[in-house]
C-alpha cells in the first residue's frame, strides 16, 4: 500500500466524515440561531435556555437521518474491508 492510497483512503474517511455529521450540526447551528435571536428580542439572558431545544431536535435529526447516515458508513466500511487484501500488500 502506498502513501497515495493511503491518502485516498483518509481522504474519502474525512469526506464521509463531513457528509453524514453535516446535515446535524446545521441543525444545530440553525437552532441555535433562532433561540439567540429569540433571547435577543425577548432579553432573556439565560445561557442554559438553548440546550433543551438543541438536543431535542438534533436527536429528532439523528432519528430521521440516522438510517441514512448509517448505510453511508456501512457501504464505506464494506468496501475497505473488502479491498482489505489490496490494503496489505
Amino acid at each position: 500500500m502506498t502513501i497515495d492510497d493511503v491518502t485516498a483512503v483518509a481522504g474519502e474517511a474525512l469526506y464521509l466524515i463531513i457528509k453524514t455529521s453535516a446535515p446535524v450540526l446545521l441543525v444545530s447551528l440553525v437552532i441555535g440561531l433562532i433561540i439567540s435571536i429569540f433571547q435577543t428580542v425577548t432579553s432573556i439572558q439565560e445561557q442554559t435556555l438553548t440546550f433543551v431545544p438543541k438536543i431535542i431536535c438534533v436527536f429528532l435529526s439523528l432519528i430521521v437521518l440516522g438510517h441514512w447516515m448509517m448505510n453511508g458508513m456501512t457501504e464505506f466500511m464494506t468496501r475497505l474491508w473488502s479491498d482489505f487484501s489490496l490494503y496489505i500488500r
